[in-house]
């Protein structure tokens, strides 16, 4: 059995360990391959959810997401109180389990077959992606009886919104949520781009690729999806050939509005 666990422990550290054992212990058999996004980066973990779980996967593969930055409620809360754990059932038979924080479910909340709280409780211990939480997604995997609790509401899961920066990968391209084709922006236009202070001209094109040394390039980009209809997304990336675009914008923080004018 295939398990991802994006989370925002960080790269190598010490939680990643201590996740990867507790959820061993319940799932012997898992194949567990760690996927870090930055600390409290709801976007990025709904964005890398989605790109894992509604790509082709093999059978039984689970998607467990840990991001939690506690922020449903403002007060101060009783027994390291956060936000839900759900899960979703996506058309190609992946499921998901993990905390409905932020943007989470978001990319995948209009695709899901089925959407449920999962019947654990939300307090109980500051590490409860260890201690609460492997557990559940095991009885869930496992389909063991009442591992799974009453329906969740859609309108419990924000959109996905428009124009942001939700991920930037190992060679600094910035994915985005502008979805290609969105705005009928031709290949070989100037586009201007701005993301917080800076601003640069790309070139739009077909590939990443169809720019030169040192250019910047605004093109359709790895990550995207089909959905069950056979309709497919794909998300515009900010790539520079030869360089780190998310660099050259000055290392912006994911979910950095990115405002862009073709023709500029």
């Amino acid at each position: 059995m295939l398990v991802h666990i994006v989370a925002d422990y960080g790269h190598g550290d010490l939680a990643f360990a201590e996740v990867v054992g507790r959820v061993k212990l319940h799932l012997p058999d898992a194949e567990i391959v760690p996927v870090p996004v930055p600390p409290f980066a709801t976007l990025a973990a709904g964005f890398c959810v989605a790109q894992l779980g509604l790509n082709p996967a093999p059978p039984g593969t689970i998607v467990y997401h840990n991001v939690a930055p506690r922020e449903d409620e403002g007060e101060a809360r009783e027994g390291n109180e956060g936000e839900r754990l759900a899960y979703a059932l996506l058309p190609n038979g992946v499921r998901v389990v993990g905390v409905n924080a932020g943007y989470a479910f978001s990319f995948v909340r209009d695709e899901a077959v089925e959407l449920r709280w999962a019947p654990v409780p939300a307090e109980g211990s500051q590490f409860r992606s260890r201690d609460l939480f492997p557990e559940a997604a095991a009885d869930i995997a496992l389909g063991r009886p009442d591992a799974l609790g009453e329906g969740m509401d859609p309108t419990a899961v924000p959109g996905v919104p428009e124009n942001r920066l939700a991920y930037v990968d190992g060679y600094g391209n910035l994915k985005t949520t502008i979805e290609g084709g969105a705005y009928g922006i031709e290949p070989g236009a100037a586009v201007r781009v701005r993301i917080g202070d800076e601003e640069f001209t790309a070139k739009a094109s077909d590939g990443t690729f169809g720019v030169e040394e040192g250019e910047l390039a605004f093109a359709p980009g790895s990550s995207g999806w089909r959905d069950a209809s056979g309709g497919e997304t794909v998300w515009m990336e900010l790539f520079l050939r030869g360089g780190s675009a998310w660099e050259r914008f000055g290392c912006p923080p994911l979910g950095s509005e990115i405002e862009f004018e073709a023709g500029a």
